[in-house]
């Protein structure tokens, strides 16, 4: 029996919960400060699949691939750029082995850091790039893509397009958006989260949404802002574990899961459809939203 698209399961009316942080378990293992995350789906696959596994135990009815910056661009800063495709391969083979054939695979896929607007690049290298990312994804056993932590929609789109024209993918495209002094949210590009999602559903994504930068009470915001504008449309929320402050030179994220679990009512009341984390989250936050997501429906 061919499994369900996610967007048939959201079309029911279902809560789906997705997973956390990658980076902060990477650390966790090990990880030095300096190297490559991505290349970790090659040189230790075996802690790469447990990471996904965890999250799957916590209770995420979908996974991530360690694959955030495993793109051409991202890649040539470490020398591995011609490992592009073997890394991506490796990376949704980890996260498929740990969902299994039940649960969904959303590979990750993150923004080259290269601008558009400066000249660095051109709307097809960007093309060209996340077609090989994305299709080396799709081979490892994704069934989604999440192209995440965006604040440019030309790059993003051209990500969508890759995504839409060579493979058969789902797509989940999200931005992630600071708050001006003005109140409002702006990607760093200066989109609001109604113009992200408005260019990101005109190239095809199925699911829009906001990932990053932004604890759980921010995003219950930028969920109504989205919503508002696109009552259709389904909407994810990756959130931080709060907004970091510094402690001892380093990141350190406030909110407990049981912090985290008290915001899901409201989230979901504002309109969103799946609900992870982000930065300092860890399958024990995965855990408390998801018994928050059941409580409620």
């Amino acid at each position: 029996m061919e499994k369900k698209r996610i967007t048939a399961i959201l079309k029911t009316g279902k809560i789906m919960v997705s997973d956390g942080a990658w980076g902060t378990i990477l650390y966790q293992k090990g990880l030095k400060l300096g190297e490559c995350p991505d290349e970790w789906s090659l040189t230790h696959p075996v802690e790469v699949e447990d990471i996904a596994k965890k999250y799957i135990l916590a209770g995420a009815d979908m996974v991530e691939t360690n694959s955030f910056g495993a793109n051409y661009y991202k890649l040539e800063h470490f020398g591995l750029q011609n490992k592009a495709v073997a890394i991506n391969e490796a990376a949704a083979c980890a996260s498929r082995q740990a969902a299994g054939e039940d649960k969904y695979v959303i590979a990750s896929v993150g923004p080259t850091g290269k601008l558009l607007l400066m000249g660095d690049v051109t709307e097809e290298d960007l093309y060209t790039c996340f077609k090989e990312q994305i299709t080396a994804l799709e081979k490892g056993g994704a069934d989604a893509v999440c192209i995440e932590t965006m604040s440019d929609a030309d790059e993003a789109v051209a990500a969508i397009r890759a995504a839409k024209e060579n493979t058969q993918l789902e797509i989940i495209s999200t931005f992630t958006f600071e708050k001006t002094l003005q109140g409002e949210f702006r990607t760093m590009m200066g989109l609001s989260p109604i113009e992200a999602a408005e260019r990101a559903l005109a190239a095809g994504a199925d699911i829009i949404g906001a990932n990053c930068g932004n604890g759980m009470e921010r995003m219950v915001e930028i969920t109504k802002e989205i919503r508002t504008s696109f009552p259709n449309a389904y909407i994810l929320i990756h959130a931080n574990a709060g907004l970091p402050t510094q402690v001892d030179g380093k990141d350190v994220f406030p909110e407990t899961p049981e912090m985290m679990a008290k915001l899901v009512p409201p989230l979901i009341a504002a309109g969103a459809n799946i609900i992870g984390g982000c930065c300092g989250t860890t399958p024990a936050h995965i855990e408390a939203i998801k018994n928050a997501v059941e409580k409620v429906t």
